[in-house]
């Protein structure tokens, strides 16, 4: 069974035809094109938008990407947001509900890798902090096919939640066919995986550096300060991560009396507060993303 979706702008000449004849015409050209391209789903940059109250998504895809001699499908999953509504990152901050992506289902898919494009700090209505992205967000994905020389389908459950006044969940049941080349789609995607944060040791990164990490006690308590340096009128803010997804850290706060901010040198600390039962800090690698309008870069750090 095939389907295929009819949308898209309508030729200024239509020659005397009306527009549902346009459309149909469109409809049944490109209904035979993919029944003679192949005997699989229709490859397409796009799939439907699965629309919720307040938000919709949908899949996309573009060209393949290449790195380091290996090649991989490019894709993402692109949400969209109603004015005010915000969405979270893979850690949510004081409160929220990070996206799951489940890929179950996916045909000649081996594996698949999401990005995640720099966030931002929203208040979450309630005295705290959350992390994530306003409007209009693609989350870049990398797909390791099964065969190379065979033809893709990427399925995925998307579970997520969206804020406005009140957080509601929201889920969405993407497929798309993937085309394997350029399609109106590659914009969007080479957007969003420029705003990935860029993997980088601890004191490198150019312009934005996270140079120091460290541990200090203040009347009994553990804290971590980090140090970050970048052009002194460019802001810049700090997120932190632990070890594995079960810690839950308090968003680092910038220090903005601190000597040297006029230099570029911005002082962030958190307490070192919601480990896990159990764990032990001592020598857990700390995921430190700093983030500036143009920039962004992510640390895992030590801490000894």
């Amino acid at each position: 069974m095939i389907s295929v979706a009819c949308v898209g702008e309508l030729p200024l000449n239509t020659g005397g035809m009306t527009n549902v004849q346009i459309r149909r015409l469109t409809c049944v050209a490109a209904a035979i094109i993919c029944v003679a391209g192949a005997s699989h789903a229709c490859a397409q940059d796009a799939s439907a938008w699965d629309a919720q109250q307040h938000a919709a998504a949908r899949l996309i895809a573009g060209a393949p990407g290449q790195s380091a001699g290996a090649t991989w499908l490019r894709g993402g999953v692109e949400i969209r947001l109603d004015p005010g509504w915000k969405t979270y990152w893979r850690y949510p901050g004081d409160s929220g509900v990070p996206p799951t992506l489940d890929f179950a289902g996916s045909g000649n898919v081996k594996s698949v890798t999401a990005l995640w494009p720099a966030p931002k700090r929203f208040d979450d209505g309630a005295g705290g902090h959350s992390i994530g992205y306003i409007g209009d967000v693609v989350l870049p994905l990398r797909i390791a096919p099964q065969d190379p020389a065979k033809p893709s389908e990427l399925r995925v459950k998307l579970d997520y939640a969206i804020c406005g006044n009140l957080c509601v969940p929201a889920q969405a049941s993407l497929d798309l066919a993937l085309s394997r080349k350029a399609g109106g789609e590659d914009g969007a995607l080479a957007a969003a995986e420029a705003r990935v944060p860029r993997r980088v040791p601890l004191g490198a990164g150019g312009n934005l550096t996270i140079r120091s990490v460290h541990r200090v006690t203040d009347n009994g308590h553990a804290r971590v300060v980090v140090e970050v340096t970048a052009p002194a009128d460019i802001p810049v803010d700090l997120f932190a991560e632990g070890p594995t997804p079960d810690w839950a850290l308090p968003l680092p706060e910038q220090d903005h009396g601190a000597s040297g901010e006029a230099a570029g040198v911005r002082r962030f600390s958190f307490n070192l507060d919601g480990l896990p039962p159990g764990a032990n800090a001592d020598g857990a690698t700390l995921i430190l993303t700093a983030v500036s309008p143009t920039d962004a870069i992510e640390v895992h750090a030590r801490l000894d």
